[in-house]
């Protein structure tokens, strides 16, 4: 169903807001110490590829290739997971289902809308509530703990990104010619997070992958919902998360297309 888009006066919501209301922030402890223990695992598998296989070989062509490879993906690999995190997924207005609001829609004669009975929202097609977020999320995938957010309308670029760079960040690792006890336990642990790191993502980002390409969300599947929207071509639905091919498919520093719209308050009508 096509949404009318109509913008109206929120009311301040600071629950989702961190510094000062500028970052959209989830408060979730839980969410937080898997997000801490993601930075924690990316910057220890920086000390230990640099202090130990890289810089010790830093002489040959091959070492300083290797490095400014894996010093990139893991740039592009924090900076997305820190988009990821700190962009509002998609949320939609919260305690905008008022009968003031309704009418201000114009609704025409027998026309349907949704209410979320939780967030007291109007709800647009394809939207689900998360309980975690405390709101209702466009064309949310799933809550990923590990990024503190879901995954939804406006972030699932950044997310898909994430899980691509991390999981290609894997292939450039290679074993250490030193021996002693400390660097052996070292590049053990290094050989546990990387199959870790490499089995996690790369089922993320082919669910992720897979979702785009139908045009199906994760909970659109699991739900085995009918589609009450016209599904978009395979090609269309991945230009609506990534835009129209070009190099800023890769950058997590260019935003979704038509995010900027989006991220503003508006009613729905479906």
């Amino acid at each position: 169903m096509d949404y009318e888009y109509m913008p109206f006066q929120r009311e301040k919501d600071i629950h989702n807001k961190c510094w000062g209301g500028k970052f959209w922030c989830i408060k979730d402890i839980c969410g937080i110490i898997c997000a801490v223990l993601t930075w924690l695992l990316i910057i220890y598998a920086e000390f230990v590829v640099m202090a130990v296989i890289l810089i010790p070989s830093i002489n040959t062509v091959y070492s300083s290739l290797n490095m400014i490879i894996f010093q990139t993906l893991a740039f592009l690999a924090f900076a997305s997971h820190l988009r990821t995190m700190f962009t509002d997924p998609g949320a939609v207005p919260k305690g905008n289902a008022t009968k003031e609001m309704i009418k201000q829609m114009g609704l025409r004669e027998g026309q349907v809308i949704f209410k979320c009975a939780r967030c007291c929202s109007i709800k647009p097609d394809r939207a689900h509530h998360c309980s975690v977020c405390q709101r209702c999320i466009r064309k949310m995938d799933h809550h990923c703990p590990w990024v503190n957010n879901c995954v939804g309308e406006n972030n699932q670029k950044y997310f898909v990104l994430f899980t691509f760079t991390t999981c290609v960040r894997q292939e450039w690792r290679e074993c250490s010619t030193f021996s002693p006890p400390a660097t052996v336990v070292l590049l053990l642990f290094l050989t546990f997070e990387a199959l870790l790191f490499a089995i996690f993502t790369a089922v993320m980002l082919g669910t992720q992958l897979q979702a785009i390409w139908n045009d199906e969300t994760g909970i659109e599947q699991l739900k085995k919902e009918e589609a009450r929207w016209v599904r978009n071509s395979k090609w269309k639905s991945v230009q609506a998360v990534f835009g129209r091919f070009s190099i800023a498919w890769f950058s997590p520093f260019t935003s979704p297309p038509n995010a900027k719209m989006k991220l503003e308050s508006y009613l729905y009508s479906v």
